[in-house]
């Protein structure tokens, strides 16, 4: 599921961005993510340039910080759209209970 995805993702990421530089295994050990998992997600990452990798492992880029800002805008969106979806759930649930 994307969602997950996006989860994973940004863990890798905040872990990243708050350790010293990590390679696939080190960070599945941590993680306690599979290999295959937390090399998407690397992969993922580096391709939209957010990370790097160095010879000690992957290591945020400049491009992390805009990243975070456009994640967090992206997150208020979904917020506002869940809201609007509950909504009409909530409505439409009304209406079909009313002709019963």
């Amino acid at each position: 599921m994307e969602m997950d995805l996006l989860l994973r993702n940004v863990s890798i990421l905040e872990k990243l961005s708050t350790s010293k530089p990590m390679g696939i295994l080190k960070l599945s050990e941590v993680m306690k993510l599979p290999n295959h998992k937390v090399r998407y997600s690397l992969h993922l990452l580096e391709r939209e340039g957010i990370i790097e990798p160095s010879a000690e492992g992957a290591v945020p880029t400049t491009k992390a910080k805009e990243y975070w800002d456009t994640l967090d805008d992206s997150i208020d969106q979904l917020s506002d759209s869940v809201k609007k979806l509950k909504r009409s759930v909530a409505n439409c649930k009304k209406s079909i209970q009313s002709k019963k």
